[in-house]
């Protein structure tokens, strides 16, 4: 007969002593427990006492938490986190150097603890540390250990960053600034003042005023900071006041980081990032990938306030930009503008020109977005890249076979067009890592960008013969043409234009034919039969394919903590698909995690369901973080018994799938996802292909010669299976 439910089995350590295998009442009190536990090794004043897991983390159990004991679970007892917490409150102030920093290591370790960091608070623990900080008097190690200590304790979000004082901010931006600082302390310096920026308002000017952007590149270069420096930028740009991110500065290297308009397109910040992060030696690790994705959706979010200005019609200085774009393209050094008769012709031109409304062609420039950007971009093109600008204009106004590009209106577009791929003005996603190397490599990397693109789409109008009818269509094929492209991740603008080129239109309709043969295949009834008698063995393939995923196991990114620094966790299903094991790593894997590292499990049996999206536990308690699409898309939660989940938030939509998926079909569920639609009827059609191949091949024999007196029978039928 199986144990009660509430009853878990486990073993209790502690040191010097057997340990004790004990059977736990979960509907006892914790107390009572712990009283049997220290009463088996003869010990009094069990309400010192608490227990603690052994492995992993090795946190404190609580009434709270204590449903999570496993059967098998091995435990420790120790000292109650309000003991504890008092020991090394006074110990951290001690006279004894060696005594101080043994207590601070211990310190690091236990503040990630909440039941200790309650406690340790609550005795002031934090103004005791902030003072440490403040006297200058630790280095090295003790230091080390004393921020770390700091951050996990503050991270727990129980005291409110608005009451560190200023000399402990000038104190850490000293650490920043000082030319020989120990890595480790640097890194714990930059993370403490990032989470200052990102959790206080008034924290983010005080912290401004500290630490300049030359101070930070000078940090990119060393490969073991270069990520908290870049954290810390993004951190205080993304907190910037809008009217202080778009101000200009003549000394960019030695402004404050409040104005970052000119900070994020300056050539030495970016060409730093481009040589030391990028193209360095070391692989790209998935937060530095954040990171960099996070910068670079910030600087396109520089482009908002012009994407979202209408033109007004009224406005000299914006209507002379239009009349430099018709002098550049029409009149070369010439300009006309004093001329009654030059202007009647501006009509003629600005129809030329490709506007929309060739008598107040600004009228075409009221629609946000792209509002101003367009303008921007359409001047950028002709100033910068002449030639292009001004053989694309007159190369489309002298036809006369109404196959002419209208460029105004194709650029207009276009750059709306480019701010909804490349998500102009909305805010970074937490879970993703979808940075673009290209552009990193040049100063004007968005409108270069965009004279790449118009270039294009000038070729695939011509390509598809189009007219003014077909304009929608040539704008879905760029579309598609820009987004294939960038998902093959181009290095630089150069091979951006390598990839376009090979995205020609018919290489589109290729591809789309291509793609469409997997959703409609031939519908004659032997070839349905075909695919109905295929599909149960290629579902069959694909299920053994996502449940030996699950045994490869795949790593997770742990999310809730203000600060972003790599935390992970690892799961993966044991090759009897039976159990799932699963336990936290200090850095991603660079391959399999052996289960013996793997602390924490979970019986397949013991699975009630699978839930995504929106109907995740963690999804709920986070939907007034503003939880972005991407990460609600991306979630997913094993729910199994009693009343238990473990949540996931996949690194991206495949490893979502793979998951998802695997879990069905773990559970004897329909694979539902859209990479299974998509495998299914890739493989269906790739295994029609072969044995359709095959039925072309087929060599009818020779019928023998004939029996006389008897008619021959011959009866052919083809095996479809």
């Amino acid at each position: 007969m199986p144990p009660p439910s509430d009853i878990v089995k486990v073993a209790i350590e502690w040191p010097g002593a057997n340990a004790q295998l004990m059977e736990i009442d979960q509907k006892k009190p914790l107390s009572s427990i712990i009283r049997e536990v220290c009463d088996g090794w003869s010990l009094s004043g069990s309400e010192q006492f608490a227990l603690r897991y052994a492995d992993g983390p090795q946190l404190y159990i609580t009434e709270q938490s204590r449903s999570e004991i496993k059967n098998g679970t091995i435990l420790r007892l120790a000292i109650s986190p309000a003991r504890a917490a008092r020991q090394l409150l006074d110990r951290i102030q001690s006279h004894g150097i060696d005594a101080r920093l043994e207590a601070l290591k211990e310190l690091a370790k236990l503040s990630a603890d909440p039941t200790f960091a309650t406690e340790f608070i609550s005795m002031e623990g934090i103004g005791t540390l902030a003072r440490l900080v403040e006297s200058g008097t630790h280095f090295g190690e003790m230091l080390a250990f004393t921020l770390t200590a700091f951050l996990e304790l503050m991270d727990h979000g129980i005291v409110s960053w608005d009451l560190i004082s200023l000399s402990f901010i000038k104190q850490i931006a000293g650490y920043v600034n000082q030319p020989m600082v120990d890595v480790s302390i640097l890194q714990r310096s930059l993370a403490i003042l990032e989470s200052m920026v990102l959790n206080s308002h008034s924290l983010y000017h005080r912290v401004a005023q500290e630490i300049t952007v030359g101070q930070l590149i000078g940090h990119l270069s060393n490969q073991e900071i270069q990520t908290y420096a870049i954290a810390l930028i993004n951190a205080l740009f993304l907190k910037a006041p809008e009217d202080r991110r778009q101000e200009e500065h003549t000394n960019p290297l030695d402004q404050r980081l409040t104005e970052m308009a000119s900070t994020l397109a300056q050539k030495h910040l970016r060409s730093i990032i481009l040589n030391h992060v990028i193209r360095g030696n070391r692989p790209i690790k998935a937060e530095m990938a954040h990171q960099l994705y996070v910068l670079q959706v910030l600087t396109f979010n520089l482009l908002e306030e012009r994407m979202m200005t209408k033109m007004d019609p009224s406005d000299q200085a914006q209507r002379d930009i239009i009349f430099e774009l018709r002098r550049i393209a029409f009149d070369g050094e010439n300009d006309p503008s004093g001329t009654e008769k030059r202007k009647a012709m501006y009509t003629k031109d600005y129809k030329m020109l490709g506007f929309t409304n060739h008598v107040n062609p600004a009228m075409d420039f009221t629609q946000t977005p792209p509002g101003m950007l367009a303008l921007d971009n359409m001047l950028y093109l002709a100033k910068l890249h002449q030639d292009t600008y001004i053989r694309i204009v007159l190369e489309n106004s002298s036809r006369e076979d109404k196959h002419e590009c209208p460029f105004g209106r194709c650029a207009i577009e276009l750059t709306r067009m480019l701010c909804e791929i490349l998500q102009v003005g909305e805010l970074p996603n937490e879970g993703c890592n979808d940075y673009h190397p290209m552009f990193f490599t040049h100063d004007r990397a968005w409108e270069e960008f965009f004279c790449v693109c118009i270039q294009l789409l000038n070729k695939t109008w011509k390509e598809m013969r189009a007219t003014a009818e077909d304009f929608n269509k040539v704008m879905q094929v760029v579309r598609e043409q820009i987004t294939r492209a960038l998902a093959m991740k181009p290095s630089s603008l150069d091979q951006l234009k390598g990839k376009l080129r090979g995205l020609s239109y018919s290489e589109i309709l290729r591809l789309r034919q291509s793609e469409r043969m997997s959703q409609d295949d031939f519908q004659s009834p032997p070839i349905i039969e075909l695919r109905e008698r295929i599909q149960p063995e290629i579902l069959e393939l694909i299920k053994q394919q996502r449940l030996n995923r699950l045994c490869e196991g795949s790593c997770f990114r742990k999310l809730g903590n203000r600060r972003r620094q790599e935390k992970f966790w690892f799961c993966r299903l044991s090759l009897n698909h039976k159990v799932l094991h699963y336990g936290d790593l200090d850095e991603s894997p660079q391959g399999e995690v052996p289960f013996e590292l793997l602390t924490d499990k979970i019986p397949v049996s013991d699975i009630k369901s699978v839930v995504t999206g929106k109907d995740c536990p963690h999804m709920k308690e986070k939907s007034a973080l503003k939880q972005n699409k991407e990460v609600l898309e991306q979630a997913f939660s094993i729910l199994y018994d009693p009343d238990e989940n473990l949540n996931f938030v996949a690194p991206n939509k495949y490893e979502y799938c793979i998951w998802t998926d695997g879990l069905c079909a773990l559970l004897g569920r329909e694979m539902g996802s859209d990479l299974t639609r998509s495998d299914l009827d890739t493989l269906i059609s790739m295994e029609m292909k072969l044995r359709l191949l095959d039925l072309e091949n087929i060599t009818i024999p020779e019928a023998p010669p004939p029996v006389p007196k008897e008619p021959s029978t011959y009866n052919f039928t083809y095996n479809y299976g």
